[in-house]
């Protein structure tokens, strides 16, 4: 986005798929047909690799703009003074969530620990925000691992915690069968990355209480050159 408006900065960061013409909420992203420079995968990586850190949007649509969340000390009152019923505050510190709309390079990832997600378990647990999210250095990734593209989520969750250094991921799943895809695309994306780090599994039950907790914690040494 360049002055409000979509711009095509180089032929070679676009793969031709066209997901911007679905994210640009005004219809104002068109196909082009004309020669064009081939898509190059390394150079949309090193771009970004360049611009780590910096406020980049990775489509047209402002709802999709990567945004750290400072929030305010808690004060304590009540949304109804009669029936004394406290507000519930959010502890979210970021925006977006949902992990196919967060850019890798975002700032708020930069040794941030992760709180990966599946999306069903802030619906099951009635304190997921005071229980998971409070604290100031916890970034909330959600997906679903039945729905979505786990290989895309592998592999995105693999490069953010190579270009972040994200030192622990905390990993929340539902009990039911399905959910457990979360769990081997998660330790496949911390191997990828060969990354030291501290994995810890939360599972979640269908009525909303924590069933289970575990801790695992990965190793990696660099091979020494003789």
């Amino acid at each position: 986005m360049i002055g409000e408006k979509a711009k095509l900065v180089s032929d070679i960061y676009c793969d031709g798929l066209g997901d911007c013409i679905g994210e640009c909420p005004r219809g104002a992203i068109t196909f082009e047909i004309r020669e064009a420079e081939p898509y190059d995968e390394e150079a949309v990586k090193e771009h970004l690799r360049k611009n780590q850190g910096k406020d980049i949007q990775t489509s047209g649509c402002p709802g999709s703009i990567a945004t750290a969340i400072k929030r305010e000390k808690d004060i304590s009152r009540c949304a109804n003074e009669e029936m004394q019923e406290p507000i519930v505050h959010s502890e979210l510190l970021n925006w977006p969530v949902q992990l196919t709309l967060v850019p890798v390079n975002a700032p708020y990832l930069s040794n941030r620990g992760l709180l990966v997600a599946s999306d069903c378990t802030a619906f099951a647990h009635g304190n997921f925000h005071g229980t998971f999210l409070k604290g100031e250095d916890r970034v909330c990734l959600i997906g679903c691992p039945k729905l979505d593209d786990r290989d895309h989520y592998r592999q995105k969750l693999a490069e953010i915690i190579k270009l972040n250094d994200t030192p622990s991921i905390t990993l929340l799943f539902m009990e039911v069968p399905c959910c457990s895809g979360m769990i081997r695309t998660v330790e496949a994306a911390i191997e990828d990355a060969a990354h030291d780090m501290e994995l810890k599994l939360v599972r979640i039950g269908t009525r909303g209480d924590i069933l289970a907790e575990d801790t695992i914690r990965y190793r990696y040494r660099k091979e020494k050159i003789s």
